[in-house]
């Protein structure tokens, strides 16, 4: 699912179970202010946690020694943070129950 389908299902079940209209314009700024705000979380160094969903964290991946594939060279790469999701209990069960 892309970003914009997910907007467009948002739109759909919002505005079809009672809720004032959504507009797509609206729920593309909701969308964008909450992934913003997980981001800036995780480059402040956070921990994210979704009850039921699962949890972002950051992992160190040390620096190491790798090769240029073309040349055979040996090359320096830095250490760098990597984003971790866990998925949470309730996640893991309704992708295993279909």
């Amino acid at each position: 699912m892309t970003k914009s389908e997910f907007i467009q299902q948002l739109c759909t079940q919002f505005n079809g179970n009672g809720f004032s209209a959504v507009s797509r314009a609206d729920m593309w700024e909701a969308v964008d202010r909450i992934l913003n705000m997980l981001a800036d979380a995780l480059a402040a160094g956070g921990h994210i946690e979704l009850r039921g969903f699962g949890s972002f964290s950051l992992h160190d991946i040390p620096a190491r020694q790798g090769r240029n594939p073309r040349t055979g060279e040996s090359v320096a790469v830095p250490p760098k943070k990597a984003v971790h999701f866990k998925a949470g209990a309730e996640l893991r069960a309704q992708v295993d129950h279909g």
